[in-house]
């Protein structure tokens, strides 16, 4: 059954499938989606407050389309492919454990947000704010420091060749000498 549109306020959604559900206008303030798809969902106007989605299936969402006031998500265990948080304010938003492949980042503000243990693999980094973000255990980034804000975010030194790599260079561990 699709939702009915309204408000839900602490509200826990537990192996509900949203497959290309149409979300416009509904507002979710402290709730949880846990272990659901929410692939294609349309967020137009969608309020996100306090919300929580653990183990969720979000494949090409646009969030740029969400209500940008008070956009709180948190996100673990999640595959995010194919979405888009483009020119949306992000500050502070976690993203653990998630799978964060090709999403585009363009515009997009991410001060002091954490990845944890994600796959950014072709995730689009472009005029982005990522200052005093944590990308320490993150992997597969491709992040040009002079196209992007990256003052004072934190990286691994494995995660090196994520902000060296368009300049083509080779990098090998110590060996020793």
């Amino acid at each position: 059954k699709p939702l009915t549109s309204g408000d839900y306020e602490c509200c826990r959604f537990i192996n509900c499938d949203f497959f290309k559900s149409d979300f416009t206008g509904i507002s979710f303030i402290d709730c949880h989606f846990e272990n659901c798809n929410l692939s294609m969902v349309m967020m137009a106007k969608t309020i996100l407050r306090d919300v929580k989605f653990l183990n969720c299936k979000m494949l090409g969402i646009h969030f740029e389309n969400c209500n940008q006031f008070g956009l709180t998500p948190y996100f673990e265990n999640c595959n995010l492919s194919h979405s888009s948080f483009y020119q949306v304010k992000l500050k502070k938003t976690v993203f653990k454990n998630s799978n964060v492949q090709e999403v585009d980042f363009t515009e997009t503000d991410l001060s002091n947000s954490i990845f944890n243990k994600c796959d950014l693999a072709n995730a689009k980094f472009e005029n982005t704010i990522l200052e005093k973000a944590d990308l320490r255990t993150a992997f597969n980034y491709s992040i040009d420091p002079e196209a992007n804000h990256i003052k004072k975010a934190k990286f691994s030194l494995s995660g090196i060749r994520g902000l060296l790599y368009k300049y083509d260079v080779d990098i090998e561990s110590d060996t020793g000498f």
